[in-house]
């Protein structure tokens, strides 16, 4: 790409990114309605049953027929990722680094048609959708990069003082065996490629399921691998139903760590499972948020107003980085409000491959109905609509899941201020001053991200008493969205995650391995 993509560089790309994309979709439509499949031991395999899969942009759409894995297919791709592991685990750190730059060599030249591809999958604009599909690129070269920079995490330690013999010390660390990687729909090859990536640098085989609404994305990946060249059994990948394939998969005999993203209640359970047995084994898991933003009554308005509309309702809400809940000062509420119905009404809704259109289609028919749900709980609990509320029908529309943003005033008493919507759902209260903003903004059980607009004296304050994993304060690009490989390290607090490292952080790469302190007596003379 000639320029450099990020979730904060978005928002002014230059012309020729438009006409690429342009002709990527063009291309990429050309190829719709074929039958795909899964990846296991190094080719390409069948499975026993396909599901048609249409894009929530347009149900007329037939994006393809996409495999469903089974039990058999699990064990054929366990088997193959544990009997690849001895070798990989040899292969030199180098090799394994030079073939994660390969991947993502690969996946840059692709960019632009992966991009394409997730918009009509998962239903995100064209920005939202490159700016995936380069992050994605970025983290197979930021950890190809990590991993060498720290020279493989060995390090040699100093010599036992013991007079007459040479007793040599290092500490070494080692991949733990096959990885388990699972997908969310949101971010179906980010969070898929980024975690396979650690687990593979790092010398651990993975075996990757994506979610059931995105199995198109997690193939586009495994085409990426396939085609640099890694060896068979090292990827595999395989789509199917948590309930089945992924249950499958955690709990098989040959997993030795997971990377989860999803629900706190499955990330739990699974961290439980994994505690258990006959030793504890790794989990890693990031189980979303309910982010806050507080605003003073000494934050610029036009710059709060901009990050709370895109991180609330950019992408429809979807993302567990989303912004939901809302403390503002009582003195400049009613500016703020202003502000932000002015930005909600000119947010334009439709097929968001298209250029014009900022906000797209929610996932499913389910997320729909659950908007529905929550706009009329909103409504008997006290709260007040103020901007938005509506299913769209309308045209071409009505052969999507589209919806309208939503701001609604609500009583701190409000069941939803505590629950997770996963929809473009804002809730705003207004507040006396920062200190009740904040024992609000806190009272959670996730602490994933949170923002920040006020006074530049009042940032430290924030930054010292938020419970949060991640943190923005007075940015206008997004309250409580747009981490990046290799600028913001990503990962929650409290019941947001389960290891409190960020992904692409300093610490991230050193979970999928354990230490192991050597110590060598050297022959005397």
């Amino acid at each position: 790409m000639d320029f450099r993509l990020t979730y904060a560089t978005m928002f002014d790309p230059p012309e020729a990114m438009h006409e690429r994309f342009d002709a990527a979709l063009a291309a990429v439509r050309s190829r719709l309605g074929i039958r795909q499949e899964l990846f296991i031991a190094g080719r390409d395999v069948g499975a026993r049953r396909y599901v048609r899969r249409f894009s929530p942009i347009d149900d007329a759409v037939h994006l393809g027929d996409f495999p469903v894995a089974d039990r058999d297919d699990v064990e054929t791709a366990m088997r193959a990722a544990r009997a690849a592991f001895p070798a990989w685990r040899a292969t030199p750190p180098a090799e394994r680094a030079r073939l994660m730059r390969r991947v993502a060599d690969l996946m840059e030249q692709r960019v632009y048609e992966i991009a394409a591809a997730l918009a009509l999958e998962v239903g995100k604009n064209r920005m939202e959708a490159l700016g995936e599909a380069q992050e994605t690129v970025d983290f197979f070269r930021h950890y190809a990069d990590d991993f060498e920079g720290n020279g493989g995490y060995e390090h040699a330690l100093p010599d036992d003082p013991l007079p007459g013999i040479v007793s040599r010390n290092r500490s070494v660390t080692r991949p733990y065996g096959v990885w388990v990687v699972i997908a969310p729909f949101n971010f179906p090859l980010a969070l898929a490629g980024g975690p396979a990536a650690a687990a593979l640098v790092t010398g651990n085989t993975v075996v990757m399921k994506g979610a059931s609404d995105t199995p198109w994305a997690g193939r586009l990946l495994a085409d990426c691998i396939r085609d640099a060249g890694l060896p068979p059994g090292v990827f595999s990948y395989l789509a199917g139903p948590g309930r089945e394939i992924g249950e499958a998969l955690t709990t098989h005999a040959a997993t030795a760590g997971i990377t989860f993203t999803g629900s706190a209640d499955v990330g739990t359970q699974l961290l439980r499972q994994m505690a258990g047995g006959a030793w504890p084994r790794p989990c890693i898991a990031e189980m979303g948020g309910k982010n806050p933003c507080i605003v003073t009554a000494r934050a610029n308005l036009d710059d709060a107003a901009a990050g709370i509309v895109r991180s609330a309702y950019g992408m429809g809400g979807q993302k567990c980085s989303a912004m939901s809940r809302l403390y503002v000062d009582r003195a400049v509420a009613d500016e703020l409000v202003e502000r932000l119905c002015a930005q909600v009404a000119a947010i334009r809704i439709g097929d968001p491959c298209r250029r014009e259109f900022w906000l797209g289609p929610v996932i499913n028919q389910g997320a729909a109905d659950h908007y529905e749900r929550y706009v009329r709980g909103l409504g008997s609990g006290g709260a007040r609509l103020v901007a938005g509320g509506r299913r769209l029908v309308d045209g071409d529309l009505r052969r999507g899941h589209y919806v309208e943003p939503v701001l609604a005033e609500a009583p701190t008493s409000h069941a939803l201020w505590q629950h997770e919507m996963f929809l473009p759902i804002l809730m705003l209260h207004r507040v006396t001053d920062r200190e009740e903003a904040m024992r609000l903004a806190n009272d959670s059980d996730l602490g994933l991200t949170a923002g920040f607009y006020g006074g530049e004296d009042e940032v430290p304050w924030f930054h010292e008493h938020i419970e949060a994993g991640v943190t923005y304060a007075n940015r206008r690009q997004g309250a409580t969205t747009g981490a990046w490989p290799g600028y913001q390290p990503f990962g929650g607090w409290k019941g947001s995650g389960s290891t409190g490292k960020g992904i692409a952080s300093f610490y991230y790469l050193a979970q999928y391995l354990r230490e192991q302190s050597r110590t060598v007596v050297e022959p005397g003379p």
